[in-house]
């Protein structure tokens, strides 16, 4: 239940500095006293978790990035006194790669927005300064086409909120725009406005409304929204899909007629459960490499992960947790999925094997389910290589234009 990340020697040498969330919900900076274990907090009373740090060469400064709502930011201090350092304000974004220069006067990092990819910037902490150090190019897309999105959180069954970001195109006056919910996978993934084409094409190619839910489970919110699927609480994540349906339900520019739910590994997996649960509430579905059947998904995945799912997912030799998954996996509610079925599988795949997929598409296709079905023989878990990429990138475009009833 608790989790050490990184470490490093302060200036006495005395101390280590590590991000851990013992004692806390959230991972901050501590430092540890090595001759009497004493922790010592540099952020008490945390409210969002820290996910990397970097100590200055002279040990006497601490940067790390937090993660508020899904953006970054730094935060820098001085070990020993624990005060506050400033620091400039930097565009809405990810940032990744913190790290301080030799001379200890600057700090540089990437930094991923929803308009452009990943960038070198820096900033001196004399004077705060900012400097973009690199300008990527985005393969011919036109940055002012790029939408930005909103963060809103909407209430779910048990009176949570549920963080989410919203991406919109421009829409007519009185005109009810469709809707792609996206779900990650992890299940301990986070959506961030990072910047992401395949949303960004949804949205200017597809004319859908894109939403990036994360549900319960989902990392950047502390360790016990991590855990609030776990085992037997599995389902508990997909009715705040259900949720999300009620409040697109309630917005008056968005089609709870047309709606289509997308993920990928477990995200697939909600794909499916949304499919089978919510069945009359969705118009299609698109699952990429998810899991189908809880007992062959974990019999079948390569056997260095088997006890690591087991503790997240639970344990199939239990015979309580095996009824469980017999209730819960989307195999065994197959009869409730009517709408039409995108389903995309690597054939080389260790963690999701390709039965999982195989035996969903079979069920489906015998039951008169329509079902698109795209097999790559040449991949893994996921979409590596271009040609594969756009194969299936397209496939889902035009999945998605035919049940959404978009041009």
């Amino acid at each position: 239940p608790i989790a050490y990340v990184g470490g490093a020697f302060a200036a006495d040498g005395a101390h280590v500095v590590v991000l851990s969330d013992d004692k806390s919900d959230m991972a901050r900076p501590v430092a540890i006293d090595i001759a009497s274990g004493a922790v010592r907090d540099l952020e008490p009373g945390a409210k969002w978790p820290a996910e990397g740090f970097d100590l200055s060469p002279d040990g006497t400064l601490i940067a790390y990035l937090v993660n508020e709502e899904g953006y970054s930011k730094i935060v820098v201090k001085e070990v020993a006194s624990g005060k506050t350092l400033p620091t400039p304000a930097l565009p809405l974004g990810v940032l990744t790669g913190l790290g301080f220069s030799p001379d200890g006067k600057q700090l540089g990092f990437s930094l991923s927005t929803s308009t452009s990819s990943g960038d070198v910037w820096s900033f001196a902490l004399a004077d705060g300064k900012l400097v973009r150090w690199t300008q990527s190019e985005l393969g011919g897309l036109d940055p002012a086409k790029l939408v930005e999105p909103t963060l809103f959180r909407y209430p779910t069954f048990d009176k949570r909120s549920i963080p989410a970001f919203i991406y919109k195109p421009a829409a007519k006056a009185g005109e009810k725009l469709p809707v792609v919910i996206q779900i990650h996978g992890g299940p301990e993934g986070q959506e961030q406005p990072s910047f992401n084409p395949r949303r960004q094409s949804w949205v200017n190619e597809v004319g859908a409304a894109v939403i990036i839910p994360n549900v319960r489970g989902s990392s950047g919110y502390g360790k016990t929204y991590i855990g609030l699927d776990n085992a037997e609480k599995r389902e508990d994540s997909v009715k705040d899909i259900g949720a999300l349906l009620d409040w697109i339900a309630k917005q008056p520019d968005l089609d709870a007629s047309r709606v289509a739910v997308i993920g990928q590994s477990y995200g697939g997996y909600m794909s499916l459960a949304v499919a089978a649960h919510y069945n009359e509430r969705i118009a299609g579905a698109i699952d990429l490499y998810g899991i189908s059947n809880w007992k062959t998904f974990l019999a079948n995945t390569e056997g260095y992960r088997r006890d690591l799912r087991r503790a997240e997912y639970g344990d199939e030799r239990d015979p309580k947790m095996a009824a469980v998954f017999d209730k819960i996996s989307p195999l065994n509610m197959s009869a409730k999925m009517k709408k039409p079925m995108m389903l995309y599988q690597g054939a080389n795949d260790p963690r999701v094997p390709q039965s999982e997929s195989e035996q969903m598409v079979a069920t489906l296709r015998a039951q008169g389910t329509e079902v698109w079905y795209v097999l790559a023989l040449d991949e893994g878990h996921g979409v590596a290589k271009k040609a594969n990429a756009e194969a299936v990138r397209a496939s889902e475009i035009v999945f998605l234009k035919k049940v959404l009833g978009t041009k």
